[in-house]
């Protein structure tokens, strides 16, 4: 399996704490979080990650130098910010195969990666999206899908009492993505999904995985606490 991580992100919401560095390296433990990202896909069985950086992108590329992992290392690096969707278009050049899983680099989420690539090849999906089930939130938007697995609807942020959450992994058919002809800059969740939604070709894989998205301060204290063990 081949992995890209969005990992260009300036953690606005995390400067009081991190101050001026990219998400993915605020520091857990000792360790950026990408170190645990890192862990994870290697926990899985991906065989090639492709970085896609642009804010401070040395910085990571300094820490890259000194890890050794199991799978390839690739990256490439926005000269100016792309948007998410531009991010992965980018990194795509870069892969190897046609189904390409996608990884925020400020969110873990524990899915089983080879099952998820598994269902993806079953559905024939433009794109498969992990959900997460959340209650008693209004951080995120909720995601409609049908019984078949198809995403109907993307809701807006709200306060929600219940409903199924973009978890922030995909996986990306590459043909598919291409054949939208999208301009070099923009959203993958704006531009791509929610203007493609009734394509039919977008699939939700329901998990129940550990989730956590470090983007506010609280929930990266909690990421502190949670990672204790991994370090074990």
């Amino acid at each position: 399996m081949e992995c890209i991580v969005l990992a260009g992100g300036l953690g606005t919401r995390l400067q009081s704490v991190i101050g001026s560095y990219p998400k993915c390296m605020a520091e857990v433990n000792g360790k950026p979080f990408l170190h645990y990202l890192f862990d994870y896909i290697e926990q899985q069985g991906c065989t090639r990650v492709i970085l896609s950086l642009g804010f401070k992108h040395e910085v990571i590329l300094e820490w890259l130098r000194q890890q050794h992992r199991k799978f390839e290392v690739d990256y490439v690096v926005e000269t100016e910010p792309l948007g998410t969707g531009g991010g992965i278009s980018l990194a795509l050049a870069k892969a190897k195969e046609q189904d390409v899983l996608v990884l925020n680099g400020d969110t873990m989420f524990r899915v089983a990666l080879s099952r998820m690539m598994q269902y993806h090849i079953e559905k024939n999906a433009g794109t498969t999206l992990a959900l997460k089930q959340m209650y008693d939130f209004d951080r995120y938007g909720v995601v409609q899908m049908d019984k078949n697995g198809t995403i109907t609807a993307f809701e807006e942020k709200k306060h929600y009492d219940k409903g199924l959450i973009n978890g922030g992994v995909y996986i990306v058919n590459k043909a598919t993505l291409l054949s939208k002809h999208l301009p070099e800059k923009y959203s993958f969740e704006k531009d791509y999904f929610e203007k493609n939604v009734l394509d039919g070709m977008l699939f939700g894989y329901l998990s129940d995985a550990y989730f956590i998205d470090i983007g506010i301060p609280a929930d990266y204290e909690q990421a502190k606490e949670d990672f204790k063990k991994d370090l074990e």
